[in-house]
């Protein structure tokens, strides 16, 4: 059975997440976070994709992703791919880093994007990795 289109459109805002294959670390160095906002770069330079809320966490991210002009499949796309890419080339490993394609929700403008922006940025306090929003850079 194929699995359904993702529903995309202009103006869409989305949580966006994925975590490494059997959760393993996605993340192990600065230079790597580094890398992954280089590519968050790319994907706005190239499907104007606008990131307003992120999480960097070692086996997982999230994102907070508003969708001007459509765009969010081809600009996942490009992310995992070239992130996983570097990765494996990196660290001397091949095949897949993330765990499948990535999840993401459609998210409706007012109380609940707020309630999100608050849950994104506070993740790695709920998973017990920092004490304060301040001391987690990523």
């Amino acid at each position: 059975m194929a699995r359904p289109k993702r529903i995309e459109f202009d103006g869409a805002w989305f949580h966006v997440m994925n975590r490494g294959s059997r959760r393993v670390d996605i993340f192990h160095d600065t230079q790597d976070r580094q890398y992954f906002f280089q590519l968050l770069g790319e994907i706005h330079a190239l499907w104007k994709v606008e990131i307003h809320a992120f999480s960097l966490m070692d086996n997982h991210y999230h994102l907070l992703i508003h969708t001007p002009n459509s765009g969010l499949s081809k600009s996942m796309r490009h992310l995992s791919a070239q992130y996983a890419m570097r990765y494996n080339l990196k660290y001397g490993k091949d095949g897949p880093l993330f765990r499948g394609r990535f999840k993401s929700i459609l998210v409706e403008k007012g109380d609940y994007l707020l309630e999100l922006i608050r849950y994104i940025h506070r993740n790695p306090i709920e998973a017990e990795i920092c004490k304060s929003l301040m001391s987690h850079r990523w």
